[in-house]
């Protein structure tokens, strides 16, 4: 997420007039690492720059704050991100700080997010112009301040897997963030039966309004909180909780989360389950886990780069 939907979402009198920088100079292999540590570290949002250079260069992932960031803080965050991600230290190189005045970062971002193509899926912000073409389903993206503008590997991957196994029916999408996934579901299939939940109350009512503003809000139940719900919780027509199942279930999540849900994401598919979310240094973990869990059919690989998505 950048930090100019934090800046961009703050009234102009209430803006600071400075904002605080710093870049850290990561392996490619560490950028997830590094955007996650620098967001606990109290970041307002990140950007990664040089994200399509070659493999054996280093990335520049930038995080913006309000004020000067706490650099042992920040030590600290990257160091514990570095453990999670079985990363050795070595994998961040450099640390550098920098002042930069308030701009008009929403004319900057809106000039910086161009549509994105996924086979024929076209996510686009509102406010840009799409050719229409017969066989396009086009997904328009108010971002706010969740996750989610179709850009990330992970994403594009689950996607992916949408196109190529979902034949309609029910849908559970875990983690919605924007809401894309559960979106996509309803524009390829209007009679499917569609759920998305995110612990994040904030990013659920962001993909509400995608789905309104994609036409396919009676199409989709969104709630509050994990997979395991309590069954009072349970919305009886499409079903998410503890009790709950759907024919083809998504999980864009982390390694770590995928990991501890599994049991339960395993219970809550009737047909196929997609894991996104993992590098691939985490591949064989989740791989074991799956097959120690007693999964039967095929277990179908997709690759971006150094994600994969799983389909179970």
């Amino acid at each position: 997420m950048s930090f100019l939907l934090k800046a961009m979402s703050t009234p102009v009198d209430q803006r600071p007039l400075k904002w605080y920088a710093l870049d850290v100079s990561v392996e490619p292999a560490a950028r997830e690492a590094a955007e996650y540590a620098l967001m606990e570290a109290g970041a307002l949002g990140t950007e990664t720059n040089n994200a399509k250079a070659a493999t054996d260069a280093l990335l520049i992932v930038s995080a913006y704050f309000a004020m000067t960031p706490d650099r042992e803080r920040v030590r600290a965050e990257l160091t514990e991100a570095l453990r999670i991600y079985d990363l050795p230290s070595s994998s961040v190189r450099d640390m550098q700080f920098r002042e930069l005045a308030d701009r008009d970062w929403i004319r900057e971002w809106k000039q910086g997010w161009q549509p994105v193509e996924v086979g024929r899926i076209v996510i686009a912000p509102p406010w840009s112009e799409i050719r229409a073409a017969k066989d396009r389903v086009v997904i328009r993206i108010e971002p706010g301040m969740a996750f989610g503008t179709g850009t990330h590997e992970t994403t594009r991957l689950c996607l992916k897997a949408i196109m190529r196994f979902f034949k309609g029916g029910s849908f559970l999408d875990v983690g919605t963030g924007t809401g894309i996934l559960a979106i996509a579901a309803a524009k390829l299939f209007p009679a499917a039966r569609v759920a998305a939940c995110d612990t994040d109350a904030a990013a659920v009512e962001i993909a509400r309004e995608n789905a309104r503003l994609n036409d396919v809000a009676e199409q989709i139940v969104f709630r509050v909180g994990s997979l395991i719900a309590a069954d009072h919780e349970v919305d009886p027509q499409v079903g998410v909780g503890s009790t709950a199942s759907a024919d083809f279930v998504c999980a864009n999540l982390t390694a770590d989360v995928i990991s501890s849900l599994l049991p339960a994401l395993i219970s809550a598919s009737c047909g196929r389950l997609v894991l996104s979310g993992i590098l691939d240094t985490q591949l064989d973990a989740i791989v074991d886990q799956i097959q120690d869990s007693g999964a039967t059919g095929n277990l179908v690989m997709m690759q971006d780069g150094e994600w994969v998505a799983l389909v179970v």
